[in-house]
């Protein structure tokens, strides 16, 4: 948003089964973003006022009716209804979602995209299980499988740094380097996320 990649008439609408209002939402919203200037401040504001929440269950249809209905609030007189649908999201519940979305939210115009957050599935038998529950309701071209992690800066310059630069393309190869140690430093733990990790556990949540 701030590099003005978004539609100018886009709106951005949060759904979960949190009951919040929307003061509480923008809340939250804005606890995860920092403002040292003015000017980004300006535009944080700006974008908590295209933001909105609905609550509601994962497996009962009311919920995503009336998500529905928000979301045709905001397309009234647009020609196409284009709707991107982002699952970050437990992987337990990606099918009961999905086909929810599918069934009671699913554009009647324009094009629609459901967006899987890693990790899809645990291992190769739970990951076709999976695309093969997507596969009724949604067409391959309409489903992207992404991994957020791989869009932070340093893990995108990894090979621009190791083969952009002479010093590290002759040293880092095998010969030189025993092994490979991953940290990850965060100010916050798995509190909330228990059953999660148990499950899947922290190196498919990374990798």
């Amino acid at each position: 948003y701030r590099n003005q990649f978004l539609p100018k008439d886009v709106r951005i609408i949060g759904y979960a089964r949190t009951k919040m209002d929307h003061e509480e939402y923008i809340k939250r919203v804005r606890s995860y973003i920092k403002t040292p200037t003015k000017d980004m401040e300006r535009q944080l504001q700006e974008f908590c006022d295209i933001c909105t929440y609905i609550s509601g269950q994962y497996d009962k249809p009311e919920g995503f009716i009336e998500l529905r209905k928000h979301c045709e609030e905001f397309e009234k007189g647009r020609k196409e209804a284009n709707r991107i649908f982002y699952m970050a999201l437990p992987p337990s519940v990606f099918t009961t979602v999905s086909q929810q979305l599918k069934a009671n939210a699913y554009p009647e115009t324009g094009v629609a995209r459901i967006i899987v957050e890693k990790p899809f599935g645990k291992d190769l038998g739970s990951s076709r299980e999976l695309q093969k529950a997507l596969e009724p309701n949604w067409k391959e071209e309409e489903i992207f499988r992404i991994d957020h992690y791989l869009g932070k800066e340093m893990v995108k310059n990894i090979l621009i740094l190791r083969f952009g630069n002479e010093f590290f393309g002759a040293t880092w190869n095998r010969n030189h380097i025993d092994n490979v140690q991953i940290t990850f430093k965060e100010p916050f733990g798995t509190e909330g996320r228990g059953g999660y990790f148990d499950e899947f556990g922290i190196i498919r949540d990374v990798m």
